[in-house]
């Protein structure tokens, strides 16, 4: 038994030593490792089903992980990980997987009796390769070959949320302090109030990404990072959004777990920061960056954000129908908060007929409806941008703009040809234009709103 775990351990090491020498380019070995670190968290996760449903189970033995022992578990991710990334080129993804299958199939009895088979182990096995080898692979791969951008940062993402807040918990718990049971054991108004916090300290990491993706050209994983220099998002607040909003879910989990362990997790994260990360990362982005990274630093800082966001280059566009009552007090709203790096326009000044609000940045992207409005809210102070960024999040943002056109306002034809501006009434007063707009010259001044009394 103890050649066989040597077995399993030394072989598929041995292995991608060997096929690290076929690919020999940094991006298909940084692949590679996240490659490992998914399967190893995935694995870990099919070993906790397995267990409840019956296909497999192991022996008691020194070395293990909630009693999967570890060598086991390294041999495992880098079979179902890395090694197949390595050889993608002359494994294709469905012979790759045929082949996973192949030595599971062969290696699972021959682990006997270290490894205790169910009568439904194989529906394990399809269950493993389809939830775990599968995605695996195919996050691998498209990392190394740099293809498929937002599928590619969205499993990173599923990864790294994984590892934040299952894995490394429930190694915190084995080795120290703290259970899930003081969390599933709250009643359930509880959980839900708790989902929300969690929910708006992920909202600015969770934007950071999207910043990464659609402004940067690049993912969260440091090796296939941004072509870009990003300064957007979170980022015209905060020069780190993801390791901050990282560090307080591990210490909102911490708080909830019991765990000092967890907490000490944290410090030891925090402290990588500081002292290996941060320095690595500058050098890496005043390299490829030069001045405009050095001026962004000077502005923004890591771990405290700035009230008002940094802004550089042209200006965004945010352009409301100023005939519609809650567009216009949307535009107030806007304006009295003085945006930076934000101008309102009439829809009138929009190419082509609007139905919702648009927002174009200083790229050129767009956002409609609800999202433009959101969008808008990060050329304000930090809070407003949180809830715009927590607007934005899939799903949440769906039912905002679903609230919005069955409840607010409906989606109506704005713009050139598509409405006309109302005549002012004599009992009524028009807001002070912000001082972008007051130099635009719109067309069509901002909706009135009832006097004030007195």
């Amino acid at each position: 038994m103890i050649a066989a775990r040597y077995l399993s351990l030394a072989v598929p090491l041995l292995a991608v030593l060997a096929a690290a020498r076929v690919d020999r380019s940094r991006a298909g070995r940084a692949a590679a490792l996240l490659a490992f670190l998914a399967a190893g968290i995935g694995i870990a996760a099919l070993d906790e089903v397995a267990r409840r449903a019956g296909w497999y189970t192991f022996i008691p033995v020194r070395g293990s992980y909630r009693g999967m022992p570890v060598d086991l578990w390294i041999g495992w991710a880098v079979l179902w990980g890395p090694l197949p990334v390595l050889l993608r080129r002359t494994l294709p993804l469905p012979v790759a997987l045929g082949l996973l299958l192949w030595v599971d199939a062969v290696a699972m009895p021959a682990l006997h009796p270290l490894v205790r088979l169910g009568p439904d182990w194989l529906v394990g096995e399809l269950v493993g390769l389809l939830v775990v080898a599968l995605p695996t692979q195919l996050l691998g791969r498209w990392c190394a070959d740099r293809r498929h951008l937002a599928a590619r940062a969205l499993l990173q993402v599923g990864v790294f949320t994984a590892l934040l807040l299952w894995l490394v918990p429930s190694l915190a718990f084995e080795v120290g302090d703290g259970s899930w049971a003081a969390v599933t054991e709250l009643p359930r108004p509880a959980l839900l109030l708790l989902a929300q916090v969690a929910l708006v300290l992920a909202a600015p990491a969770l934007a950071a990404v999207r910043e990464f993706v659609t402004h940067g050209d690049g993912t969260p994983y440091p090796w296939d990072p941004p072509v870009r220099l990003v300064t957007t998002g979170p980022y015209a607040y905060l020069a780190n959004p993801m390791q901050t909003g990282a560090v307080a879910l591990v210490l909102l989990t911490a708080a909830l777990t019991r765990s000092s362990a967890l907490v000490l997790a944290a410090v030891v994260a925090v402290a990588f920061s500081v002292a290996v990360a941060r320095p690595h990362e500058e050098h890496d982005l005043a390299d490829r960056h030069g001045g405009a990274w050095r001026a962004y630093r000077r502005q923004v800082r890591n771990w405290w954000p700035r009230r008002r966001p940094y802004h550089v280059g042209p200006a965004a566009v945010l352009f409301l129908d100023d005939t519609c009552g809650p567009c216009a007090a949307t535009w107030r709203f806007v304006a009295r908060r003085h945006p930076v790096g934000l101008l309102v326009r009439p829809a009138t000044e929009a190419e082509g007929v609007l139905w919702r609000a648009a927002y174009t940045d200083g790229d050129g992207r767009s956002e409609r409806g609800v999202a433009a409005v959101a969008a808008a809210l990060g050329h304000l102070h930090l809070g407003w941008a949180v809830v715009g960024w927590v607007l934005r999040l899939p799903g949440i943002g769906w039912l905002a703009q679903l609230v919005t056109d069955a409840m607010i306002t409906p989606p109506h034809p704005a713009g050139p040809r598509g409405g006309r501006c109302p005549a002012p009434s004599s009992d009524s007063w028009t807001a002070p234009s912000p001082p972008s707009v007051r130099t635009a010259s719109p067309v069509c001044p901002p909706a009135p709103s009832p006097r004030p009394p007195g």
